[in-house]
């Protein structure tokens, strides 16, 4: 079992940047595909990023393509999700994901583990 924790979340300005750190208890979460979600007030929790076990393949929602960038350091079993060009629409919770096996999902079912959550809030 994988325990993820985030760190990093907090106000900025829009057009500001903060990066998100998820740290994996597990010395096997090198073997886990990864994954970031978020849930704004009143809404469903949506797909943000996702990175193949690898770290080669990274998928990400067209909300966030070009400005969030996902990546994952296995030595240290802690994924990132960098996030430059921030909007007021990115005022959410956001979540790290894991889940076994190769196949990356975009779906919160398709993940069995999950972090706390960290609040990202955007300023306009």
């Amino acid at each position: 079992q994988v325990q993820l924790v985030e760190s990093g979340g907090g106000l900025v300005q829009a057009g500001g940047s903060l990066r998100l750190s998820c740290a994996a208890s597990a010395r096997t979460s090198s073997s886990y595909v990864m994954g970031w979600f978020r849930q704004a007030p009143g809404k469903e929790r949506e797909f943000v990023a996702a990175l193949s076990v690898s770290g080669s393949a990274t998928f990400y929602a067209d909300s966030v393509k070009g400005r969030f960038t996902v990546s994952r350091d296995n030595a240290q079993n802690t994924v990132y999700l960098q996030m430059n060009s921030l909007k007021p629409d990115d005022t959410a919770v956001y979540y790290c994901a894991a889940r076994d096996g190769l196949r990356v999902g975009r779906r919160d079912l398709d993940y069995a583990y999950w972090g706390q959550g960290a609040q990202v809030t955007v300023s306009s």
